[in-house]
């Protein structure tokens, strides 16, 4: 008979298996919480309390910045064999989180329990890595979009949310709103709007209704 903790170890067994200890992963079975969660569904809230860290399994998570009037951008993604660097922070100060995140497709994770977190960092050796990793990955991303809001024109920021999308979707075609990007960039639709006719006058995109199709990448 298969059980829950069968479920999990196998579920690990693709990716975590080969970075964490043997003794790591019977932990994480013991006390993680496997979830599969819908395409556009809150994960994490600014503002909230965290009780788990997701380890991603699949899928794929956007982790949004709010200013204080209301308006987003889309800083990175999370997905396979991620998790959110700054959750820890958060979960080790007990703090309340700074960032939002949002489901972009089905995705599949193991919740693990915060007071694990600053446990394991002492206890095992690939926990650490992994953790540091992650900073170093998340830090390289946040520096892209720094990047990209201090550099790239705006036409050229846009085409490259569209394929790093395409990418991350794994399908070239976009079921999106010219709200849904603009809110993502931080800029107004009516922009979106005149820059995407631009982009497909380039030959770089096709437009359909709430779809936007990308053949070279």
């Amino acid at each position: 008979m298969t059980t829950n903790k069968d479920v999990l170890r196998e579920k690990l067994k693709d990716y975590y298996s080969l970075i964490f200890e043997k003794e790591l992963i019977d932990e994480i079975v013991n006390v993680g919480i496997y979830r599969c969660i819908k395409a556009n569904e809150l994960l994490i809230d600014i503002g909230d309390k965290m009780s788990h860290v997701p380890l991603i399994l699949n899928g794929a998570v956007k982790i949004i910045r709010e200013d204080k009037n209301g308006e987003e951008i889309a800083l990175y993604f999370l997905e396979k064999g991620d998790t959110c660097a700054i959750s820890f922070i958060n979960c080790i100060n007990l703090t309340k989180s700074m960032f939002r995140g949002l489901t972009e497709k089905e995705t599949e994770g193991i919740f693990v329990p915060v007071e694990k977190i600053e446990e394991w960092l002492i206890k095992y050796k690939s926990w650490r890595h992994f953790i540091i990793d992650t900073y170093h990955m998340r830090l390289i991303e946040m520096v892209d979009s720094i990047d990209s809001l201090a550099f790239m024109k705006l036409d050229d920021r846009l085409h490259k949310y569209l394929t790093d999308k395409v990418k991350i979707m794994e399908n070239n075609t976009l079921i999106i709103t010219h709200q849904e990007i603009a809110n993502d960039i931080n800029t107004s639709r009516v922009v979106v709007s005149r820059l995407l006719k631009i982009l497909e006058h380039e030959g770089k995109i096709k437009i359909r209704r709430n779809r936007i199709i990308i053949d070279n990448i």
